[in-house]
């Protein structure tokens, strides 16, 4: 007897339908066909021992089982139970009238209990949109698939118990959550804060203006300064994430495997991978193409620490993404494409030693390693990067001290007026949402400075050294110090602040090491 189960294969972000038929005819051995992975071959071994464990058994007659369509591939563990409920249909061992209507996914264990898979969120999106009644899945990825409404999420335990409530021996509420409530209960929950950091006035305006613009910061300062405690509330001070981005963002996190039952991603995502990383791990891809740190990073930020140490070849293969916001991994038989919209903050020492520049601590540095050091992050890398912070230590003085500090959230909206103004600038160009994603032609338009702003710029530049490729860089720096003072204008002394945040376009940067 032929019998169909509905399961789903997830690409990317995207989840497509697979319809699973199952045939017991006559003859012998289990066939397992339609461009079916190891992993997935391999579920025939582990259904008979559930079965049996359950008291059912595996038909001794020539079962294929046929995942269509058989032109797109299908990778991992997660079609254990549809293939089983098929099977025990086509056997006739269940009556289960509704296994059409639902889409079924889950890994089974070898005593029948479910456990937890990956991309439940895009496939749950996929079973809503193709017209599903429901949705059944181990009870652990209920709470990720219950975002989705509109359908009803049958979270199980075991195989058994899928097996009940198909053939209605046992009553499973559908699980429902209210996604704005859960979204708007987890927002802005962060277990850091910028009122916890004394000092680092220079180093807080800064990390303001590039969460006020979207850009991307280096800070170099020797170790113990405070880089990595900065960078770690960088997210608290952005502005809130919509309902749409954390989807968006759920989205990925779930194909990953990292949601781990917390349902909705509420709050801008903060990566910070070892500089031992590989890259792969950083942009994604592998044998099933898999989302990197990179686009774990969409919407939030994505942390480097120590710059230099990465390998040339990890650093290099971000450029692309930090332009275009994406990354496109291509193999033989799959082309997936992942969001990968972030903001990169790296810190980094002045030189292998750290104390180059320290107000206290001498360099014991070699002549010209300094410069070395610095040359190990390529040129192209250091243009995408608006805003270079010298981060100096914190007196003893200011440790002790008794003043308050700013709260990440008096800052945050400051940066949310400044993000409010950029929304209205860019409202005719919806791919471009905040200052640093302005093409040079765009900054010619929005970023006229008076007579006396080009006569500073000019001098900054012959004075300090600065390259050409930080013109472009100020002004759309200096544009965003304007927003944050609710000015029309760039007035400046927003181009003088600009002007101060290119240390490493400085020709004297390194030059008596």
């Amino acid at each position: 007897m032929l019998a169909k189960t509905f399961g789903s294969a997830v690409y990317g972000v995207n989840a497509h339908i697979i319809t699973i038929e199952v045939n017991v005819i006559s003859g012998t051995k289990v066939f397992i066909v339609g461009l079916a992975d190891s992993a997935v071959k391999e579920s025939e071994q582990r259904i008979e021992s559930a079965m049996k464990h359950l008291g059912y058994h595996m038909p001794r007659q020539k079962t294929v089982v046929n995942l269509a369509p058989a032109d797109v591939k299908k990778e991992g563990s997660s079609y254990d139970l549809p293939i089983a409920l098929g099977i025990l249909k086509s056997s006739g061992q269940i009556n289960a009238d509704d296994l059409d209507k639902y889409v079924i996914m889950g890994e089974l264990s070898l005593d029948g209990i479910l456990r937890p898979i990956k991309g439940v969120l895009p496939i749950a999106v996929e079973a809503r949109k193709s017209g599903f009644k429901g949705f059944i899945l181990p009870k652990e990825n209920a709470g990720e698939a219950a975002i989705v409404n509109n359908i009803d999420v049958i979270g199980v335990e075991t195989l058994q118990e899928a097996i009940d409530f198909l053939e209605g021996f046992k009553q499973i509420t559908p699980l429902v959550i209210d996604t704005r409530d859960v979204f708007f209960a987890s927002q802005n929950v962060y277990d850091v804060d910028f009122s916890n950091v004394q000092g680092q006035e220079n180093i807080k305006r800064a990390l303001e203006i590039a969460a006020a613009g979207g850009h991307n910061v280096i800070m170099i300062g020797p170790p113990g300064a405070g880089k990595t405690m900065l960078a770690k509330r960088l997210s608290t001070i952005l502005p809130p994430l919509t309902l749409f981005e954390a989807l968006e963002t759920t989205k990925i996190h779930s194909v990953a495997g990292k949601i781990k039952g917390q349902g909705l991603v509420a709050t801008r995502p903060f990566r910070s991978p070892h500089h031992t990383i590989s890259d792969v791990a950083m942009v994604g891809g592998g044998g099933i193409p898999q989302p990197g740190e990179i686009s774990l990073a969409h919407n939030g930020v994505l942390f480097l620490d120590e710059l230099p140490e990465f390998k040339r070849t990890v650093l290099e293969v971000m450029r692309q993404p930090l332009e275009e916001r994406k990354v496109a991994i291509a193999r033989a038989k799959v082309s997936v494409e992942f969001p990968a919209n972030f903001m990169l903050i790296a810190s980094m020492n002045p030189c292998p030693c750290g104390y180059y520049n320290h107000p206290e601590k001498e360099c014991v540095c070699p002549p010209g390693a300094v410069q070395r050091y610095l040359n190990k992050i390529s040129g192209p890398l250091l243009d995408r990067i608006d805003l270079h912070v010298e981060v100096t230590p914190v007196s003893f003085d200011q440790m002790t001290s008794d003043r308050k500090m700013e709260s990440s959230e008096v800052i945050r909206e400051r940066v949310i007026h400044a993000r409010d103004v950029q929304k209205d600038r860019f409202k005719e160009t919806p791919e471009i949402f905040c200052n640093a994603m302005m093409p040079s032609q765009m900054v010619k338009e929005i970023c006229q400075i008076n007579d006396a702003g080009k006569a500073l710029l000019k001098t900054a530049m012959e004075r300090l050294g600065l390259s050409a490729r930080a013109y472009d860089r100020i002004l759309k720096v200096s544009r965003t110090i304007a927003d944050l003072a609710l000015s029309k204008e760039i007035k400046i002394e927003h181009l003088a602040e600009a002007i101060q945040y290119r240390s490493l376009d400085r020709e004297d940067w390194a030059g008596n090491s």
